[in-house]
């Protein structure tokens, strides 16, 4: 799913099509260029492509002989902005590419890919360009990692932005009065079909005793969603002359930076503790049900969320899903 941000620019207008597309219209603070976004809802899957298209108005008296390039970027963030010492920033651009939409390239009815382009195209004029961005298929998603209730600035983060400038040649440092910069947020959705239920086991052998505790972990699904009830299958045999008190279930979020560091945070969003035992020779079948949520962990400093706007919620991070040819270190963060 794509969604818009207002950002270092005014917000002229939001408005929704009658397909359901969402379109943002924001302006440069100096007209040069004019720019009217249209962001669309999609799911990223596995096997499909992603895009992110759009519709760039251009005023060619305001813009003077120069060129308008729209960009789409993908950065990793790992630290604040006031963490960059010695002209060493603690940034990476992933991935970067860059359109020349204005004088245009092609004809223009060979750069429209969708009906919404049209009608905006159609209701602008001659003056309006299209755009269009395929995503590649090993970029990340969106995602951060939550700050502390003091801390201010941006922080470790996957962030994606789009840019509309006017400048000489698309190597030449936009002005911010002479661009609009829209942030989008890219997600993914599961697979239609998981796979087989995660489920583990482990034997323990305790000193003086002759039998051992045999304990076994099950889920009845691979994937969940956001907001749905883990349930969690508890076996344990107690062969063992040791008596188990106090037992205590908990889902855990593993983060692991994988640019800059190999840094490894475990965090517990969901945890039950029990007043359940199991004494020696007796056994415990029994299933637990936690449910991981955002609301129950808001002060949970490095927490990882799935990336963020202005004014908008989000959720815990979802499971990486990477594809066995996709490198790790490209996508920034992981998550388990």
């Amino acid at each position: 799913m794509i969604d818009g941000e207002s950002s270092k620019a005014e917000l002229l207008q939001s408005s929704k099509s009658s397909s359901g597309d969402i379109i943002l219209i924001k302006i440069s603070p100096d007209l040069t260029p004019e720019a009217q976004y249209i962001l669309y809802n999609y799911t990223k899957r596995i096997s499909l492509s992603c895009v992110s298209d759009g519709v760039v108005l251009v005023d060619p008296e305001q813009v003077k002989g120069k060129k308008v390039y729209v960009m789409l970027s993908c950065t990793f963030r790992y630290g604040r902005d006031d963490m960059d010492v010695m002209g060493m920033a603690f940034r990476r651009d992933i991935f970067l590419c860059s359109r020349q939409v204005y004088p245009p390239l092609q004809d223009k009815e060979r750069s429209v890919h969708t009906k919404v382009q049209e009608k905006i195209l159609r209701k602008l004029g001659d003056n309006a360009y299209p755009f269009f961005f395929e995503f590649p298929d090993n970029l990340p998603c969106s995602v951060c990692l939550q700050p502390g209730p003091t801390d201010v600035g941006k922080h470790c983060a996957v962030e994606f932005e789009v840019k509309a400038f006017c400048a000489e040649n698309q190597d030449e440092k936009a002005q911010k009065r002479s661009s609009v910069r829209l942030a989008i947020r890219k997600i993914q959705y599961a697979p239609d079909k998981g796979g087989a239920a995660p489920s583990a086991e482990t034997t323990c052998e305790f000193i003086m005793s002759d039998k051992p505790l045999h304990m076994r972990v099950s889920l009845e699904k691979e994937t969940y969603y956001h907001g749905e009830e883990i349930n969690i299958s508890v076996d344990i045999d107690n062969s063992s002359n040791r008596n188990l008190k106090d037992l205590s279930v908990s889902v855990e979020q593993v983060t692991n930076v994988v640019l800059y560091s190999n840094d490894k945070y475990v965090k517990t969003v969901a945890y039950e503790e029990t007043t359940d035992t199991v004494p020696s020779g007796t056994s415990l079948k029994k299933v637990y049900t936690l449910c991981p949520l955002l609301d129950d962990n808001r002060d949970r400093l490095g927490l990882a969320l799935d990336g963020k706007l202005k004014h908008e919620d989000t959720n815990l991070a979802s499971s990486s899903i990477v594809k066995d040819e996709v490198l790790k270190e490209i996508l920034g963060i992981c998550f388990d």
